[in-house]
């Protein structure tokens, strides 16, 4: 058996890492188009122009395809925002460009984000609860919750429940994008500046 360190298993392991985003992209545009109770196995395979026993071979069933789906498509999205918010000379300034930021990648993956928001609403875990929800969101209200809390020790925001606020925020986007997907002609740009002025007034300080 050769070592994975040698040039054949270099390049099989960069044609395992294509062949699984091959699949990866097949699972959001079978979703986006079909919906994720019809996005069989089967029916990704046919998408990828794979059998179905090559996605078995690199993932263990759907629910692990779902998991890289997801985690994909939010580094997509915290690569494209991140710096963003990073650049800002104020918190509060941001704030605001977090949600504008989320925003702009939605309207320039909508594809994507029409899939997560079925992976959100359809997946379900062993016990039938939401497989993406409840402790699955507590990345992305710790991520909120540091920006509130430099924004307090800066003086810019006032003193405030974090978690509440996070919780607040995170559903007030969940919402503008759930309205966005059924309404598609929705100025979502305008949308994310309002809410992000909202969240503002909420927390700034005085």
């Amino acid at each position: 058996m050769r070592s994975k360190n040698e040039p054949d298993g270099q390049k099989r392991s960069f044609i395992e890492e294509a062949r699984r985003a091959q699949i990866i992209e097949a699972a959001v545009r079978t979703i986006a188009e079909v919906g994720y109770p019809r996005a069989s196995l089967a029916r990704i395979a046919r998408t990828a122009q794979v059998s179905k026993g090559v996605i078995s071979y690199h993932f263990d069933g759907k629910d692990e395809l779902m998991d890289q789906v997801v985690m994909g498509v939010y580094t997509e999205i915290a690569e494209a925002v991140v710096p963003r918010i990073l650049a800002e000379q104020s918190i509060t300034r941001a704030l605001r460009a977090h949600v504008r930021g989320v925003a702009e990648y939605a309207l320039a993956h909508r594809e994507r984000m029409t899939a997560l928001s079925q992976i959100f609403l359809y997946a379900r875990d062993d016990q039938g609860a939401p497989r993406y929800g409840g402790r699955q969101a507590e990345p992305l209200y710790e991520n909120l919750e540091r920006l509130y809390r430099a924004g307090q020790e800066h003086g810019d925001f006032r003193d405030f429940d974090v978690r509440v606020m996070a919780v607040s925020q995170q559903a007030a986007m969940d919402a503008m994008f759930e309205y966005w997907r059924v309404h598609p002609d929705h100025d979502l740009l305008a949308h994310a500046d309002e809410l992000g002025e909202l969240l503002v007034r909420a927390i700034r300080a005085g």
